[in-house]
């Protein structure tokens, strides 16, 4: 049996804290703040509650597996998961607007077909199914397995783009998310439709490749989940998955160094001046290079080391979180997409550290009378990506209330009457998330793509210092819920296996 530290209580950490207790080792989760579920956060008033973190859940077969291997209740006797239908709605900036059935690839192009004119499906459905091509290409060394130390092979993009032939010129292949958007799918509003999915995890469709096309194929192909109650119930579920296998919690614990002796990680030393000795360090939070003295984690030719393309500042999310009188309607939509106006302008904002003018805005309504205090009233959180804390001062308050005014206006187009049905808006910010999970910023991690010479992976599990390993979004592969849950199940397979451990089959 090996004691193992775990620094953070996101769902990467716990992901790993479970299957590692399970493994019967005795596992100690240190946590900054006074609760569990890192960015899975929840915010309550008046008989209201809303998620602060994501608002679905897509790849609900991560958890399953989760579930399965650390206990005889199976994730549906945890939690209810409920396919939302249709996955989304979409208002473009021309006003046309089209709704997307969930998991079902005839039922999306025939209402693009029907939306937007004869061939969009069409153009869309050879999008995705080259998407499925790249998901076949990569998903085992990019999702499934830690992170290689030749790592370079997953720096060739997968994606198949089409030869876009030109008189008496070389021909054209997308690289980008905004080149097929531009060459493959031919319709502004379908461009607006990918850059959509890649700007609402953080990407930046002008630099980010063309594999982040695995991002909607994800989706559309194993549908968009809801968790009654909110994802914070699933963040609950597994902190009591957690404790059922007695993995031990310390809360308003701030691990400000990790330990090294004989040259590995020996434990973690806290705020308040106390040590705790381990075998095995998890670090389940942004890497800060002050955890570790004295210690190169990555030298050149890491992953780390990579410069990405167009990089600035990682993106975060401001919230709008509104109590609102009177009923949801029948036949409201759970989630709605209201694109942005002029598409550059707001990606020039968000990577550039400015406040875009007319941003894109994410509305979510779920049908939950947990939600809510009774039928008479409704929960909606309002969502839009942008610059992080920093570049822009979250915590001015006139700034603050002036952007939150703005995106009400652009939720308007999904929500009717939406001004006069407000009691309470509650705004968060990256300022807020910062704050919450010590992420610099408030920034939010987007997920590990292939292509670009691998800038769009992220540090491996394993470091260069032994009994160190990384967990969570900041690390192998990437920000997401699925892909945290992940994350977690590549640590414990490598601490429980050893360096041979090469994923799950």
């Amino acid at each position: 049996m090996a004691r193992i530290a775990v620094i953070g209580a996101g769902t990467g950490a716990m992901a790993a804290a479970a299957r590692l207790a399970v493994a019967g080792h005795r596992v100690t989760v240190y946590e900054r703040s006074a609760t569990y579920g890192g960015s899975v956060g929840r915010y309550a008033r008046d008989g209201f509650s809303f998620d602060t973190g994501p608002a679905l859940l897509h790849l609900p077969a991560v958890y399953r597996d989760l579930f399965v291997k650390t206990g005889k209740e199976p994730l549906e006797q945890c939690v209810t998961l409920t396919q939302v239908d249709p996955a989304s709605r979409h208002v473009f900036a021309d006003g046309t607007a089209v709704s997307l059935p969930n998991a079902s690839r005839a039922g999306v192009v025939a209402a693009l077909d029907e939306a937007l004119g004869a061939g969009a499906g069409g153009r869309w459905g050879a999008f995705l199914d080259r998407a499925g091509d790249a998901w076949d290409r990569s998903r085992r060394p990019l999702l499934e397995e830690p992170l290689r130390p030749d790592w370079q092979v997953l720096g060739r993009d997968p994606y198949p783009a089409v030869r876009q032939r030109r008189l008496l010129r070389s021909p054209l292949q997308a690289g980008t998310v905004a080149e097929i958007g531009a060459w493959e799918l031919a319709d502004p509003r379908l461009a607006a439709l990918l850059d959509g999915y890649a700007l609402s995890y953080g990407l930046d469709p002008r630099h980010a490749p063309a594999s982040a096309a695995l991002v909607p194929y994800m989706q559309e192909t194993f549908g968009s989940w809801y968790v009654i109650g909110g994802i914070r119930a699933l963040a609950e579920a597994l902190y009591e998955r957690c404790l059922a296998r007695r993995v031990t919690f310390v809360f308003g614990a701030e691990v400000v160094r990790i330990v090294e002796k004989d040259g590995r990680a020996a434990g973690v030393e806290l705020a308040d001046g106390e040590s705790a000795e381990a075998d095995h360090v998890v670090l389940a939070a942004q890497p800060r290079p002050e955890l570790v003295t004295g210690q190169e984690l990555w030298q050149d030719g890491d992953v780390v080391a990579q410069p990405r393309p167009g990089s600035g500042s990682v993106p975060g999310r401001f919230l709008v979180l509104l109590s609102l009188r009177g009923a949801r309607e029948p036949g409201a939509v759970h989630r709605t997409v209201v694109h942005g106006a002029d598409g550059a302008e707001e990606r020039d904002a968000v990577f550039g550290g400015r406040i875009a003018e007319r941003p894109t805005v994410t509305v979510v309504r779920p049908d939950d009378p947990s939600t809510r205090p009774d039928e008479a009233h409704e929960a909606v959180t309002l969502m839009a990506t942008v610059a992080p804390h920093g570049p822009v001062d979250w915590t001015d308050a006139a700034l603050r209330e002036r952007f939150a005014d703005t995106v009400i206006g652009v939720a308007c187009a999904a929500v009717p009457g939406l001004r006069d049905r407000v009691i309470h808006a509650e705004v968060r910010t990256p300022a807020e998330t910062a704050a919450d999970t010590g992420a610099e910023g408030g920034s939010v991690p987007a997920p590990a793509l292939a292509g670009a010479g691998g800038a769009w992976l992220h540090p491996g599990n394993r470091t260069r210092l032994p009994g160190l390993y990384l967990a969570g979004g900041w690390s192998h592969p990437g920000g997401g819920l699925a892909h945290a849950g992940m994350s977690g199940a590549l640590v414990a397979g490598l601490i429980v296996e050893g360096d041979g451990f090469r994923g799950s089959r």
